[in-house]
């Protein structure tokens, strides 16, 4: 059996304060009843001291408290009696209610209240008075109405701790909700900077790399030519980002996001900057409606284009670079293929976190994503990155700022 906890200062506090009062009852001569069997005025002292002692137990062990004091009431009935004595086992009862198990708490209500009954019906048979009603009503006061105080406490207890619970659990969600969101909103942004900046950074370092490698004024003169290009659409869109970032603040105007309607400028811009490494892009878009999909699949198509013609500026042998749109029914194919092999010159390092993002991108609208080699039609190695978007009824999302 454990060891029984330290008793609460107030059930200290409470024990003191019965047992010095009905000290005093008792040296006042007050009594509760009269001939009794054991009328000395001491012998009311033995259940008072019993009572008090057993409200240092009345937190610890209710149960043992409630049965042993239930004893020392009726031990206390064939002595002259003591007011403290009874009005520490009301104590007690609605202690055992309170801090008891749930089964005691359920059961000792009723149990009272069939006792508080059967001691008012017998009491009626046996004085055949109506001041028998008498009886059973002190018997309420006594056992009934502390057991009944204990459960509207226990049920208030009770309540006010599942809703403590409650807005515990729901700080708590609200908390995940929050990290998740950051999280999200991190990746998100990760994803942004990184398809902004490494296409031109990737061009930037291939040909600053040629420009000092190369002695020859022409090709340092392209080279230049490329990096101060790729510089400045480089800061166009670090800018068009912050004016993202930035929305909805009075001094900012978030600029418009890249369509499929710009692969044009795209594929001309990396083709003038691929030119050097042996590369030629080439778009084809063999959609029939041209009618621009959601702006979330048209973006997350753009990006995957622009890190893609990234990838193969960086890694791709000198060959073509093509550029496939296709669309069949509700699903947009997005298709980019480079030669897979050795190249001599100057190369940008990879990471792999555009293969990441690109994959992010798809999972986010629901699509399909791979990047693989394959085998082309006349036996040439190709890594290519297909990407198939779902393009939801209607036209949600086709407004752009």
């Amino acid at each position: 059996m454990p060891p029984l906890a330290r008793p609460h200062r107030h059930d200290v506090l409470i024990a003191a304060v019965g047992l010095l009062g009905g000290a005093v009852l008792s040296l006042l001569g007050l009594r509760m009843q009269n001939g009794r069997p054991l009328d000395a005025t001491w012998t009311a002292l033995v259940p008072l001291t019993m009572m008090a002692g057993l409200e240092l137990l009345r937190r610890s062990a209710p149960r043992t408290a409630l049965v042993i004091g239930t004893l020392a009431l009726v031990a206390d009935q064939f002595t002259p009696g003591n007011l403290a004595t009874v009005l520490m086992f009301t104590d007690i009862m609605y202690a055992a209610v309170l801090y008891g198990a749930p089964a005691a708490a359920r059961r000792i209500p009723v149990t009272t209240f069939l006792i508080t009954v059967g001691v008012t019906i017998g009491f009626l048979a046996w004085f055949r008075d109506a001041q028998a009603l008498l009886v059973g009503i002190l018997t309420a006061l006594v056992v009934f109405a502390p057991a009944l105080t204990g459960v509207s406490v226990r049920n208030h207890r009770d309540a006010a701790e599942t809703a403590r619970l409650r807005a515990d659990q729901t700080a708590l969600l609200a908390e995940m909700d929050r990290a998740q969101a950051v999280t999200a909103e991190r990746a998100r942004m990760a994803r942004e900077l990184h398809d902004l900046v490494a296409n031109h950074l990737s061009a930037i370092a291939i040909h600053s790399t040629a420009a000092l490698s190369i002695d020859e004024p022409e090709t340092s003169r392209n080279a230049l030519g490329v990096i101060r290009e790729n510089s400045v659409e480089g800061l166009a869109e670090m800018r068009r980002l912050i004016g993202l970032l930035r929305a909805g603040s009075a001094d900012s105007e978030p600029a418009g996001s890249p369509t499929l309607a710009s692969l044009d400028a795209l594929i001309e811009q990396n083709r003038a900057g691929a030119a050097s490494s042996g590369l030629t892009c080439v778009l084809e878009d063999t959609r029939a409606d041209r009618e621009p999909p959601p702006a979330p699949v048209e973006l997350a198509a753009y990006r995957i284009v622009q890190e893609s013609l990234t990838n193969a500026l960086k890694h791709a042998a000198p060959g073509p670079v093509t550029v496939h749109l296709g669309q069949a029914e509700r699903l947009l194919t997005v298709e980019v293929s480079s030669v897979l092999g050795d190249r001599r010159g100057p190369r940008a390092p990879g990471s792999g976190a555009g293969l990441v993002g690109m994959r992010e991108r798809v999972a986010l609208l629901g699509g399909k994503f791979d990047a693989s080699p394959v085998t082309g039609g006349d036996g040439t190695e190709l890594w290519r990155v297909r990407a198939q978007l779902p393009v939801p009824d209607g036209t949600e999302g086709r407004v752009r700022s």
